[in-house]
């Protein structure tokens, strides 16, 4: 990283000294002042809430540029990778910075796949659980729990425990995914098989029963593989930023990514295709697609409280790359399942419709996003709404991990801090309870 011959002079109308402040060119992407010696100097703060404005860290892994509607992991474009590549190439990109060869995808698939069984005492752990606990929450659980069992990679400043405690997690987020959804609807758990695909293993966890297996469907393991490369990683997100903050304190790796996977519930990140879906079913028990028209004029309606889910990016001011592929994915999986004629899907597709044409929706770029056809697709492949979200975990937690170690390997990085703007009562003094 090395500074631009530009500098930015902040000046002070106060007469307090100017100040240069150093700039950075990344290789594609926005500029960044560097405000590191501010308070020092100046004995002032910046202040960015949400921090829409601040840069916390360099990496090399994700690039997004909203305007564009473009994607890279690692320099690759999103499309290419989702067409050409399976998750677990996906994987091996992120974490390692470059695609694998065949002799290396091999091997990496072979050490995934040794590593998806848990250890059995997780059983005893989910039975603390209600059976009627969002999935979420068993997740957030689960994922911190693996700090109890796995002993051996918790040393987060140690290279071998990082990498092993990687390979497990993302071997394992699908067998706990699978256990959490068979413990909420009182079925036995399913082992994982080693002659199949990541994909494909997951798809028998959840649907196979010991007096009837599963046979997986290539349409659909194709499907369910795609939404997980388009999620594995989205820049510095909430969640993202989440576990580089928590790892930043030295945490073990399993805590990091459970904190990762508590900040994913929430409805604003990764609960929009759960939301999209309510939304869908909500209007269903309106009228369906003959009152989709009503539906519409309030959404359009300022004073009404009606939202639409699923549509539209807070990053994306052009269409959503991933909507693009999900987009092709849903309509192959509802082909393949002859599901055109579903209430809900037919309402979906009228309302993807009007979004596209409506000069109110195209105006204001309110185009359907990735949580619109991730959450059709998930539904029709018989995956519950309350589980959307820990799929979702489930394929981000390789860019977690890679995000996490970029961060433990820069030689910058310190325990994260925020500073706020204080409002509150100056010092005062306490009185006697009496006189209270």
């Amino acid at each position: 990283m090395t500074p631009s011959d530009v500098k930015a002079t902040l000046s002070f109308s106060d007469g307090s000294p100017t100040m240069d402040l150093p700039i950075y060119k990344g290789s594609i992407g926005p500029d960044v002042i560097d405000i590191r010696k501010l308070y020092a100097q100046t004995g002032k703060f910046t202040y960015d809430p949400g921090f829409l404005s601040t840069a916390s860290c360099n990496s090399t892994i994700t690039y997004i540029d909203g305007d564009k509607g473009e994607l890279l992991y690692r320099g690759y474009p999103i499309e290419q990778l989702a067409e050409n590549c399976d998750y677990l190439e996906t994987c091996y990109l992120l974490l390692k910075g470059e695609l694998p060869n065949a002799t290396q995808k091999t091997d990496f698939t072979k050490l995934v796949t040794n590593h998806t069984m848990v250890n059995e005492q997780m059983q005893f752990f989910l039975r603390g659980f209600r059976r009627d606990a969002h999935p979420m929450a068993i997740m957030t659980g689960l994922v911190g729990a693996l700090s109890a069992f796995y002993h051996d990679s918790t040393d987060i400043h140690n290279a071998e425990h990082r990498d092993i405690s990687a390979i497990r997690l993302i071997a394992k987020m699908p067998t706990l995914v699978a256990m959490a959804y068979k413990y909420t609807i009182g079925q036995p758990y399913i082992y994982p098989k080693n002659d199949l695909t990541y994909a494909g293993n997951f798809m028998r966890m959840m649907f196979a029963t010991p007096c009837e297996d599963y046979q997986p469907n290539d349409v659909l393991v194709r499907a369910m593989d795609r939404i997980f490369i388009l999620h594995a990683d989205h820049e510095q997100n909430a969640s993202t930023s989440t576990v580089r903050l928590c790892g930043s304190s030295g945490t073990n790796p399993f805590a990091a990514i459970a904190a990762g996977v508590a900040c994913l519930w929430g409805p604003a990140h990764g609960g929009a295709n759960e939301a999209a879906l309510n939304m869908l079913e909500d209007v269903r028990k309106m009228g369906g697609v003959e009152k989709i028209g009503e539906f519409i004029k309030q959404v359009k309606d300022k004073n009404s409280n009606v939202k639409l889910m699923g549509f539209g990016h807070r990053v994306y001011k052009n269409y959503d790359p991933r909507a693009k592929l999900m987009r092709e994915t849903c309509h192959e999986v509802l082909d393949a399942l002859g599901l055109h004629d579903d209430p809900i899907f037919k309402l979906a597709m009228a309302l993807e419709k009007i979004a596209l044409e409506d000069e109110y929706f195209v105006s204001r770029k309110l185009y359907p996003n990735v949580d619109f056809y991730s959450g059709i697709v998930q539904r029709a492949i018989g995956i519950p709404v309350s589980l959307f979200t820990a799929i979702f975990a489930l394929a981000r937690t390789v860019g977690w991990i890679a995000q996490l170690n970029e961060m433990i390997g820069d030689p910058e990085y310190k325990i994260g801090r925020p500073r706020q703007l204080f409002n509150g009562a100056t010092a005062r003094d306490v009185m006697p309870i009496a006189r209270r």
